[in-house]
């Protein structure tokens, strides 16, 4: 009890150091971090089909410029889409670009940049349907498009219309393809970079709407709000925003006309032909495994995260779990109150709501995690609440002449419970933490969430990047089916010794009671 004790203790040492650390780590100097989301960011930012660990894009390009007009260093940290903004209040990164739209809901929350780039929305749909031509034709069909976008405001407002909201515009027209969807309606560089390509999809419908992309940052950062302006402008006036657009082919009428630039194309469009070449439908089985073959290395980091993950959370459990178990049995009844209340509340509330107020509410009160931390200790926290149960069980399987027999050799309470019924206890639920933790790997997909690059965060990135959910997502099970396979058989190798042992203590107990009766014959 007492080890359990100093584990707890440890961690919370951890945690204030944790928070220390975070709190440090805000003073950037010339670091300029930025936030934005690779998964299936095309053409915005991106994993490089032709080499995984390196991110490109038109806005990764835009925030190298800008860093060194700035004379800063810029740094990557990767958040979902419709997390950047909660992200800048989280003092995750100082700047967020991710094809932010400047609208009145994102205006009252954060500080806009002057816009970089302006375009408009584009409708598509399968081929063969010649059924959908404007908006108007879209009611009463069910229609993808990007959540919290403007898309889904204009669509919210021609009406009777079946909305479903994605996060990973690439799953959008892939679902348009296999037919769940009518038809799709994203802004123009996605419609560009993700249906383009697919002969299975048409353009259809003029062009609908204005939007504008701008740097969104934290309020009370107005002196680095005038040094972005003025490094944008100096971008625009240079030439250099117009040079980046034409490498992605993303100089349309709508900018020419926003930037008065009319002249002739400044540089090659070889960033798009590069994606064109790389997306090109007819890929051999040699081209593929070869594909899946340069991403091996960001799934080997993605799983080095996740077992780092899942076994500081299971070391949070067991111990944590342990202490509420014995709190519930052996404590007070106020302190068996509390862990008892503990126990049903998280486990009546999903893990997932847990690590959002854990990684977004709780800075509100002062209290900073890293996303690592914020992840294995909301997952320790929630698992805890499992072990106790789990715990509590085991305690009241040894039976209660043990305590009989133990406080008749003359120990106390806590003596007894230390070293004869926590050691027996501990055993018998050996089995089941170990099921628990083969579950705890799996559930460690959900700290993707909070800006971590795990397994499944790669996956979503690699597949969206290429099209592909089927091989990588192979890889993928088979990877998380070789993480748990060692403490599957860990589990059952348990089970069989303790079973093992509870025969033989069987066996024993039956010929010390036949040596007994004969004595006396």
């Amino acid at each position: 009890m007492k080890k359990c004790t100093l584990i707890f203790a440890l961690i919370c040492a951890v945690l204030l150091a944790s928070c220390a650390a975070s709190n440090a780590a805000e003073e950037t100097g010339k670091i300029l971090r930025w936030g934005g989301d690779s998964e299936g960011g095309f053409p915005y930012m991106f994993p490089d089909p032709q080499d995984p660990n390196k991110l490109i894009g038109f806005e990764v390009d835009i925030v190298d410029a800008l860093a060194a007009e700035m004379k800063m260093t810029p740094e990557y940290v990767n958040n979902a889409w419709d997390n950047l903004i909660p992200g800048l209040d989280r003092n995750l990164y100082d700047i967020a670009i991710n094809g932010l739209e400047v609208t009145p809901e994102h205006e009252e929350q954060v500080n806009f940049s002057i816009p970089y780039y302006k375009t408009y929305l584009q409708l598509a749909v399968r081929r063969k349907d010649n059924s959908i031509k404007n908006l108007n034709d879209l009611k009463g069909k069910v229609v993808g498009t990007l959540k919290e976008s403007y898309a889904q405001q204009v669509l919210e407002e021609v009406g009777d219309i079946k909305i479903r909201t994605y996060i990973v515009e690439a799953n959008t027209y892939e679902d348009l393809a296999n037919g769940r969807l009518d038809a799709a309606f994203f802004d123009q560089p996605i419609a560009l970079y993700s249906a383009g390509f697919n002969p299975e999809i048409k353009f259809v419908g003029p062009p609908v709407g204005e939007l504008e992309y701008a740097i969104a940052l934290r309020k009370k950062d107005k002196e680095l709000l005038a040094e972005v302006n003025r490094a944008i402008i100096a971008l625009r006036d240079s030439g250099k925003l117009r040079e980046i657009y034409d490498r992605w082919n993303l100089w349309t009428p709508v900018m020419a006309a926003e930037f008065n630039d009319f002249d002739p194309p400044r540089a090659e469009p070889e960033r798009y032909n590069e994606w064109a070449e790389t997306h090109r439908p007819v890929l051999t089985l040699q081209k593929r495994l070869e594909r899946y073959m340069d991403v091996m290395p960001l799934f080997a980091k993605g799983a080095l995260v996740t077992m780092e993950v899942s076994i500081l959370a299971m070391a949070i459990a067991i111990a944590l779990g342990l202490l509420l178990a014995v709190a519930r049995v052996f404590a007070p009844k106020w302190v068996s109150w509390i862990a008892t209340a503990y126990v049903e509340i998280v486990r009546g509330t999903p893990v997932l709501i847990q690590l959002f107020f854990i990684f977004y509410g709780l800075p509100s009160v002062g209290i900073k995690l890293s996303p690592f931390w914020a992840g294995a200790i909301g997952l320790g926290l929630n698992y805890a609440a499992y072990e106790a149960e789990i715990y509590r069980a085991g305690l009241f399987a040894i039976p209660h002449t043990q305590w009989e027999a133990a406080l008749a050799l003359g120990m106390t309470r806590w003596q007894a419970m230390r070293e004869v019924i926590l050691p027996q206890a501990v055993r018998v639920v050996i089995p089941p933490i170990t099921n628990d933790f083969i579950s705890l790997i799996k559930d460690s997909s959900l700290v993707s969430i909070i800006t971590m690059v795990d397994l499944t965060k790669v996956y979503g990135q690699v597949s969206a990047t290429y099209y592909d959910y089927f091989g990588p997502g192979i890889i993928v099970a088979v990877i998380y089916l070789l993480l748990g396979l060692p403490f599957v058989r860990f589990a059952h190798h348990t089970e069989k010794r303790l079973a093992q042992v509870e025969k033989d203590g069987k066996r024993g107990h039956r010929e010390n009671t036949y040596r007994s009766s004969t004595r006396y014959i």
